[in-house]
This record gives C-alpha cells, sequence and structure tokens, in this order.
C-alpha cells in the first residue's frame, strides 16, 4: 500500500527474473565458430554430455555467480563428476583418461602413474579398505572453484589451470575435506625422510673428519642419486604435473618455476654422474664434478612443507562458515498425530510442527505456535541479549532456545533457512573479486615470464662472466630465481584477507555479498537512511481512529478492507486492527496501488480512497477540519492516512511506529566518524522531521516517490560524495542499486536485499558501523599483504640472481630461496587470518 509511509508494494521475486542468464549458450574452442574466443578456457556449455571434447582433465571456466555444470575443452564434460575419482594407494585426483588402470573384482581403478598401478595389483586388499574417520565421498554434481581465479569452475575436485592451486567447493559443508592436506603432507614426510640425510651427507665436506664425498669415491654421486630420486621423481610429481599443464594451458604459475629449477638441478646431476666427460675443466670445483640432487631434494622438501602449511591456513579461512553450519542440530522433534517422534533434520518438511525443549537449537526456520521463552540469537545477530519469543513470534534455525518450551510451525528448511542463505552469501563474496585486486592480476599476467626471462639472462651472464667455476654460478643462480620468485603470494594477498573478512562479518550478523561493497565501505561519506523499517521497527500500531461522522467501526472497516489488498506495514496494521475489533472485512474491486500516495477501491459501489494529503490534492478533496487535526498528529511523529467516500472526506487514522532500539546509537556513531546521514523517506515531512530531530539527522527529504529516491542518490553523488544507501522495502531497491553501496535490512523484502551489496540480518544500523570497522581492518590487511608480495619478490630475484656477489662475495642458495618462497605464501595467510580476531 501506497500511504504517505513509503512503498512496500509486492513484486517479483528478483532471483526468478535473473534465472535465465544460467542457460546462455557458448561455443565449445574445440568446434570454434566463424568467430572464436580468444581463450581456450572461455565459458562454454556443450550440447550434450555425450558430446565431450575429451579434455576433462583441465579445469572449466565458467562466471562464479553462476552455479551451472560448465564444460569447455578447458575443462570436465557434463559427467565431470563421475570423471573425477581417487587414486586408492596416493589419494591423488585422477581421471578416466589417466593411461594408468587395473580391474580388480570386476571395478576399474585409475591411477596417477605405473608406481601405483604396481603397488595396488600387489595388495588390493590394503588399499581397498576405507578410512571410516577422514573419507569422505565427493558430492555428486559438486562444483569446485579456485580461490585465486573464481572465474575457474568445474564438478568435482582439481587443480586450477592456471595457477595450479587445489580447487575448492563452492558450497561450503559443515565438514571440511581434507584429503589434499593428507596427501600433501604424507608426500612431505617421505621427501624429509630422504632428503635430510642427503642434506647432510653433502654437507659432510664442511664437517671436518666427516668428508665422504672422497671416502665413498665414485659411489658418491650414485649415493646421492639414490636418495634424491625418491623426492624428485614421486613427491614431486604433482608439481611436474602442474608444471606440465601450465605450459599445455598457457598459464605459467609458480609451479611452472618450480618444476623448471627442480628439473634443471636434478637434470645437470644426472647428467654430470652418468656422463662426467661432458662437463668442461673449467666448470668443475676443486677438480670435482658438481652435483645439486641435494638441492633438488631440498626444494621440493621446503615446497611441500610450504604446500601444507598453506592448505592448513586457506582450511582455516573458511572455519567462519563451517562454524556457522555446524549451528544447526541434527535433529528435530517432530508432533504428529500418534505423538513425538524424533528425526534428522533433512526429514524435516515445510509445515511440521515442532518443539522445542529448553535448551536446544532450533532446527529450522520457522514461527512459534504456542508457548513461550527466549532465544539466544547472539550466533545470527551478534545481539547478546536473549530475545523473547511469544505466539507468532518468527525463530530461526540454529540460534539458541533458553528455559522455555515452545511449539514451532517449519516454514524455511534447508537452502532456504537464513543460516543457509547467509553461509550461500558469504561465500559468494569471499569468490568476488575486489577492485584492487587489479593491480596484482596484471602484475601475475608477465610476473612469470619476467622471471624466467631474467633466470636466462642470469645464467648466461654468470656463465660468460662470472668467476670459476662459472657453470656452477650459472645454475645456481638460474635456480635461485626460479625458485624464489612467488607469484602465489602475489595471487592469494587479496583473496585470502576477502574470504576471512566477510566471514569475520558474518559472525557479527554483517552480511557484505561483494568484496567490491567492502572495498567502498569505508570510503563512504554519506549514508542516505529510509525511515520505515531502517530508522523504526517497521511495525506500526494504530494510534488515532477519528471519524467526521463519528462512526469510527465503518471508517476502520473501509480502511481495512482497502489494506487487505496491499502489504504495506501499515496496511497489515489496519487489518490486524480490525480483527482485533472482531471487524468484518468487505469485497473491494477495482483496486489500485498509487505509488507513494495511497489506495483505491469500489465498496459497495462507491469509491474509496486512502492515503496522504498528496493523494486528496491531486484528486481535488477538501479535508476541512481534518486537515488541522492531522497536522498535529503528524508533529507527534505519526503517521496519517485520510479516507473519504464518493469525494467525501469522511475521517483519518494515524499510526505510530517506534524507533529502533538501535538507531540513536548507530546514528551518534556514524556522526562522530564524519559520516553525513540523510534521511530519505516517502513519509510526510511533518511526520519525518519529528523523527529526525529525536535522532538528530539535520537533512531530511520527506514525501519522495520510489522513483525520486533513486534520483535523490544520484544527485548527491554528481555532488561528489560517495553514498551507501541504507533500505529495506522494494521501493527502496532502485537506490539501493545506484548508491555506491546499497545497505538492506535482513527483515526487509527479498528484492530489497538482492539489490544490496550489504545486509544486515538483525536490521540494526549499528551493524554499518560494524561494517565501516571491518572494512577498514580488512582493507589494511589486503594493503599489507600486497606489500609484503611485492616487497618480497622485486627484492628477492635481483638477490637471487647474484646481486649481492660483487659487494660481499654472496649467491644466494636454491634451498634458502626455496624456504623462503614457502614461507612467503604462508605469512600472507597467516596475516589475513589474523581478521578474524578483529575487533568489531
Amino acid at each position: 500500500m501506497s500511504h504517505s509511509h513509503d512503498d512496500k508494494s509486492p513484486q517479483a521475486n528478483p532471483a526468478h527474473q535473473h534465472a535465465g542468464h544460467a542457460h546462455e549458450k557458448h561455443d565449445s574452442c574445440c568446434n570454434p565458430k566463424p568467430e572464436p574466443k580468444a581463450d581456450c578456457c572461455a565459458p562454454v556449455k556443450p550440447a550434450a554430455k555425450e558430446k565431450s571434447c575429451g579434455c576433462a582433465s583441465k579445469a572449466a571456466v565458467a562466471p562464479a555467480a553462476v552455479p551451472e555444470k560448465s564444460a569447455s575443452c578447458c575443462g570436465t564434460s557434463g559427467e565431470a563428476s563421475a570423471h573425477w575419482l581417487k587414486d586408492p594407494v596416493c589419494g591423488m585426483n585422477v581421471d578416466k583418461s589417466s593411461p594408468h588402470h587395473a580391474t580388480h573384482e570386476g571395478r576399474e581403478y585409475f591411477f596417477c602413474s605405473a608406481h601405483c598401478v604396481k603397488k595396488f595389483t600387489a595388495a588390493p586388499g590394503q588399499y581397498l579398505k576405507p578410512d571410516k574417520k577422514t573419507e569422505k565421498p565427493v558430492v555428486e554434481g559438486a562444483l569446485y572453484t579456485c580461490p585465486m581465479h573464481p572465474d575457474i569452475v568445474q564438478e568435482g575436485p582439481g587443480d586450477c589451470p592456471k595457477c595450479g592451486m587445489a580447487l575448492e567447493p563452492m558450497s561450503i559443508t559443515a565438514e571440511h575435506d581434507d584429503s589434499e592436506l593428507r596427501a600433501m603432507t604424507r608426500r612431505f614426510w617421505i621427501s624429509l625422510l630422504f632428503s635430510a640425510p642427503l642434506l647432510f651427507l653433502t654437507m659432510s665436506e664442511m664437517i671436518p673428519g666427516l668428508n665422504w664425498h672422497h671416502r665413498f669415491g665414485e659411489a658418491y654421486g650414485w649415493i646421492q642419486l639414490a636418495l634424491a630420486s625418491p623426492v624428485v621423481l614421486w613427491a614431486a610429481a604433482p608439481f611436474f604435473r602442474l608444471m606440465w599443464q601450465s605450459f599445455i594451458n598457457r598459464h605459467l604459475n609458480m609451479f611452472s618455476l618450480i618444476g623448471l629449477g627442480v628439473a634443471a638441478a636434478y637434470g645437470f646431476s644426472l647428467i654430470a654422474l652418468l656422463f662426467p666427460g661432458l662437463i668442461p675443466e673449467n666448470f668443475r670445483q676443486d677438480g670435482m664434478t658438481p652435483f645439486y640432487f641435494e638441492a633438488s631434494a631440498v626444494i621440493v622438501a621446503l615446497v611441500l612443507l610450504g604446500q601444507v602449511l598453506e592448505l592448513r591456513a586457506r582450511a582455516q579461512t573458511g572455519d567462519a562458515l563451517r562454524s556457522l553450519l555446524k549451528l544447526a542440530p541434527e535433529k528435530a522433534n517432530r508432533l504428529t498425530d500418534s505423538g513425538e517422534e524424533s528425526v534428522l533434520l533433512h526429514a524435516v518438511q515445510v509445515g511440521d510442527k515442532l518443539r522445542v525443549k529448553p535448551g536446544e537449537k532450533i532446527p529450522v526456520d520457522g514461527r512459534v505456535l504456542e508457548g513461550r521463552s527466549s532465544v539466544d540469537e547472539s550466533m545470527i545477530t551478534g545481539e547478546p541479549l536473549p530475545v523473547e519469543k511469544n505466539a507468532d513470534s518468527a525463530v530461526t534455525g540454529g540460534t539458541l532456545n533458553g528455559s522455555g518450551s515452545f511449539v514451532m510451525l517449519a516454514e524455511k528448511i534447508g537452502s532456504d533457512t537464513l543460516l543457509a542463505r547467509i553461509v550461500d552469501l558469504v561465500g559468494q563474496a569471499a569468490r568476488s573479486r575486489a577492485p584492487i585486486q587489479r593491480l596484482a592480476d596484471q602484475v601475475s599476467g608477465w610476473f612469470v615470464p619476467l622471471v624466467i626471462a631474467i633466470a636466462i639472462v642470469a645464467f648466461i651472464g654468470w656463465w660468460w662472466l662470472g668467476p670459476a667455476p662459472a657453470l656452477n654460478h650459472a645454475l645456481v643462480a638460474a635456480i635461485s630465481v626460479l625458485i624464489i620468485a612467488c607469484p602465489c603470494a602475489l595471487g592469494l594477498a587479496t583473496p585470502m584477507s576477502i574470504m576471512t573478512g566477510v566471514g569475520r562479518g558474518a559472525r557479527e550478523g554483517v552480511l557484505i555479498k561483494d568484496a567490491a561493497a567492502l572495498e567502498q565501505m569505508e570510503k563512504i561519506d554519506t549514508l542516505v537512511v529510509d525511515k520505515t523499517g531502517t530508522l523504526t521497527e517497521g511495525r506500526p500500531t494504530l494510534s488515532t481512529l477519528s471519524a467526521v461522522a463519528g462512526d469510527e467501526h465503518g471508517l476502520l472497516q473501509l480502511a481495512a478492507s482497502l489494506d487487505a489488498l496491499s502489504s504495506h506495514p501499515i496496511a497489515q496494521t489496519l487489518v490486524n486492527a480490525a480483527k482485533e475489533r472482531n471487524i468484518p472485512l468487505l469485497g473491494v474491486e477495482d483496486f489500485q496501488d498509487i505509488p507513494g500516495a495511497g489506495v483505491a477501491g469500489h465498496i459497495k459501489g462507491e469509491k474509496i480512497l486512502l492515503g496522504n494529503e498528496r493523494l486528496f490534492r491531486d484528486e481535488g478533496i477538501a479535508l476541512g477540519a481534518l486537515e488541522k487535526e492531522a497536522r498535529a498528529l503528524r508533529a507527534r511523529g505519526q503517521t496519517v492516512m485520510v479516507v473519504s467516500r464518493n469525494g467525501q472526506a469522511c475521517g483519518l487514522l494515524a499510526v505510530s511506529d517506534r524507533l529502533k532500539a538501535g538507531s540513536l546509537e548507530a546514528v551518534q556513531a556514524l556522526k562522530a566518524e564524519g559520516v553525513h546521514i540523510v534521511m530519505l523517506t516517502g513519509d510526510n515531512r511533518i511526520t519525518a522531521e519529528a523523527i529526525a530531530r529525536e535522532l538528530g539527522i539535520t537533512e531530511v527529504h520527506a514525501e519522495v516517490r520510489p522513483e525520486e529516491k533513486h534520483r535523490e542518490v544520484k544527485k548527491l553523488q554528481e555532488a561528489g560524495r560517495r553514498v551507501a544507501m541504507a533500505g529495506d522495502g522494494i521501493n527502496d531497491a532502485p537506490a539501493l542499486a545506484q548508491a555506491d553501496i546499497g545497505i538492506a535490512m535482513g527483515n526487509g523484502t527479498d528484492i530489497a536485499m538482492q539489490s544490496a551489496g550489504v545486509v544486515l540480518v538483525k536490521g540494526d544500523l549499528r551493524g554499518i558501523a560494524k561494517a565501516r570497522v571491518l572494512s577498514r581492518a580488512t582493507m589494511k590487511n589486503i594493503r599489507q599483504n600486497l606489500f609484503f608480495a611485492f616487497v618480497y619478490n622485486f627484492v628477492g630475484v635481483p638477490l637471487a640472481a647474484g646481486l649481492l656477489y660483487p659487494f660481499f662475495g654472496l649467491l644466494l642458495s636454491p634451498m634458502v630461496a626455496s624456504a623462503a618462497m614457502s614461507l612467503s605464501s604462508v605469512s600472507v595467510i597467516s596475516n589475513a587470518l589474523r581478521l578474524r580476531r578483529a575487533d568489531l
């Protein structure tokens, strides 16, 4: 209904309006049209599942915001979830295109290497006993994406074709799949088992009396080969596979550098061992052929250590979301005709009656039918005080019941619950790209090719101009340059902070829907607020009923009958008031909603109008004595609606809407930070100014139509202001979309929340102040990460190339470079994790 209040008229759910975008067609790059796509990894959708291009080992690229089953020649086919399997021996991800497979008891198994096939065929029973504690099957059809490249989407787990990182599930689950971490940990400990004695062996010449090089003679090199080979050929196998994929996909990354560096060290050493005559005399060190077996093995061990630490840290960034999911109980107490039964949560259906006992978690969203209690909603809203719940009160799944008991009606289950929607929104935000990420993306595009070029130049320079042994120095410098460079640290700098920051906000009831909103929030200098449902509770009560002819019963009957067809909060107030007085509603014909003014219709053949003064001015209807009474009521902050019958004013009704508990505190906090606050409302000016005076808001725009709200926000932006708009109604949606940041109340309409970048779960404006603090903390964290990553690479690469040698005679060891490279990514992620303890 469009009274003097803001227009909250119903509108179609936007989720349905945009659903069609998920079905856009794209041509596969395996069968290009006359205008082929520039990138082979562009999103495509196959015409049918059977017509896969057969390149299922590569990751598909699709828009991250569209949870479709994507496929391309760079990704899985429509049956990708069936293709991605686990090697039963080592746990690595493999698919049905792998040449390594074996059959056991009529079932075919696939492996990452011939070595795993051999171990499996020797004792298949050893590897087919599932570990019930840790093994988690891949969910059929689950979509996975890359934390650094959210445009990469595929069905089932795998590796990113751009950076090589292990993909993560797009849908957060209560349990974390740590199979990748376990596989990397196993490889690390085995590599350490071989590389530690190898390092001690080669360092023995620096310990008096332990120069084993001379003791073992020609066997010295073969011992090194025996110790290094398991590390390089097995433990480092994933790195070589990812390196090869990076060249095939034309996306050079960290694993391109690691693979080249390890292969160069191990390959040269192998040639020097098998064909020592090929090594010139002036390339020898003290007459001995140089080996780098220990460097190749230790580099692998250190990189694996870095991967283990990184995977552990990355898992922690989703802890906030997983903790939210774990709030939901596993079972519910369902009431049936035969009594009460305990059922699993997934068995609960909409319309079920559930009993919630003292101390239990509320299973799903719904409303109280009978009983009363207090509910701790702090895990959803951040509000520490319990909330009283009586009959008809809304309750949220996952919140904790107090000492009372009540029966509730299940209204939203599964993915429709607030808890599931919060996790989904935050998950989408964590995968979105902040504008500040563009610089890192641009640098990453040319970073790896530049590093490879620097390594080649360093090798040639040391070979031609360096002191003896020239080849020794040239190899050390080139390998060190390849190993120390870390594009991964640069790529993770922003996504890890965003993921942790939005998770931290979710715990406080502040949902950041995209990274751009989080970045912009700290820059906001003007906040535009709606009145009803934003500053006030949005649950007005009938306070005044004044009929010209004294028939208050008939006046309320006419008004409530019209409002029964409206979804406006005030409309429901009048309908409820009529029900409380046992006043029957009348039939309405030719109902009309007049935006920003009121409603009209015919009742028993008479034309009835209900609305604000603007409506009656437009209709040319005089208010007479009602005008003075209306003015006095508005001066006290009440919203007035006038009723007319056949062009004659016959009475007025007034409702009052209390301020929300946190509105005054929020306004004062934001003004203290220098934020200019503007009230923008469709309510009449006198009522709006009364509320503004109570809150200390000096700029008020009242009697604003829905389309005018959008225009007012645009005017502020054109004046050079960075504007955030907070609202809750359908009529606020255009302004929310126009503002630099839209902030929706969690108790508002779906379209308002769809149009906003930030959602306050409890509808408390104090959440805006929290969002600003979170924005500042997150952006500071991102800048720190980018600084660390840039400084690390721009300082580390020249040092590895030999910058210090002319001055101090120092040449950076590849093993030191490997340790530095691994720790760089870990330091970036560890710094991002500090946001979990940010004080909001």
